[in-house]
């Protein structure tokens, strides 16, 4: 996948999530989990009481509990207070809560889900579509996205290959590709969109994500054609890819008479589709 931040389903209830690569590990939000285990109107006001009240816990989650940054609701990335599944099983006990068995179970199944899926990366895949579809993405945008993720992945191993440093550098090359063919650089493409550090990818449309896809692709292809090697062939590819997708959107625009790109964000993207689905 290409964020290591998740988003998790447990019995209807959304719990931010984020796999730790270093040490093999799920880390979930605590103030989530508080939420989906007591249906707290108030969940951090409902954590902050059991705290005071209870300082032997309160002592725990400041030993054993990181801070570590997730997606809010309101699409702003920030810190939480996050737990390991043994930390999420100390939080269990100390929560008297119908759920708590289930949701042992479902930390389990979490855990299981990871090392299938290191076996069989198709079930990545259809995590990712579930996870989509619960955010409210339609089924053709959810499609297309995946879709840019292996694109994306397929250049990015490329880049890797001919000696392109992880970083500023693929940060450039990104850069190149979005601003050559959208005609905004990534930073105004965002802004145009009303974002800040959310996904520039899981807030495009369609189309967006077509055209950028078709970019990303075209670079990746001329690196294998080309036999490409350093930082500065790279930019050529890039540039390259980029004027393709221009070249496609610039006809396109002249068909539909409308504009693609689009100041669209997720939030009007997943409003629409439940507006479609309501008629």
């Amino acid at each position: 996948m290409e964020q290591k931040n998740e988003v998790k389903l447990f019995d209807g209830g959304l719990i931010r999530s984020h796999w730790a690569e270093e040490i093999s590990e799920w880390y979930f939000s605590v103030v989530d989990v508080v939420e989906v285990l007591t249906e707290s109107a108030d969940p951090t006001d409902y954590l902050r009481k059991l705290k005071k009240r209870d300082k032997e816990f309160a002592a725990y989650l400041g030993t054993n509990c990181p801070k570590v940054a997730m997606v809010t609701k309101s699409g702003k990335k920030r810190k939480v207070l996050a737990g390991t599944p043994k930390d999420i099983l100390r939080i269990i006990q100390s929560i008297p809560s119908k759920k708590a068995e289930p949701f042992k179970l479902w930390l389990a199944q979490v855990g299981s889900e990871r090392l299938d899926e290191n076996q069989d990366p198709e079930l990545t895949i259809e995590r990712a579509f579930r996870e989509y579809a619960a955010l409210g993405y339609t089924d053709e945008w959810i499609n297309q996205r995946l879709q840019a993720i292996q694109v994306r992945k397929d250049l990015t191993d490329e880049w890797k290959k001919s000696g392109v440093h992880e970083g500023l550098e693929y940060a450039v090359l990104t850069n190149l590709i979005t601003s050559g063919w959208s005609g905004k650089t990534v930073q105004e493409y965002k802004k145009f969109k009303g974002l800040k550090k959310e996904n520039l990818r899981d807030n495009m449309t369609t189309m967006e994500l077509v055209l950028n896809m078709l970019a990303e692709a075209t670079t990746s292809e001329l690196h294998k054609s080309r036999d490409t090697q350093g930082f500065s062939e790279s930019q050529l590819n890039a540039k390259k890819g980029a004027e393709v997708a221009k070249n496609a959107r610039q006809e396109i625009e002249q068909e539909t008479k409308k504009p693609i790109v689009s100041s669209e964000n997720a939030k009007e993207l997943q409003h629409r589709a439940n507006k479609e689905i309501g008629n």
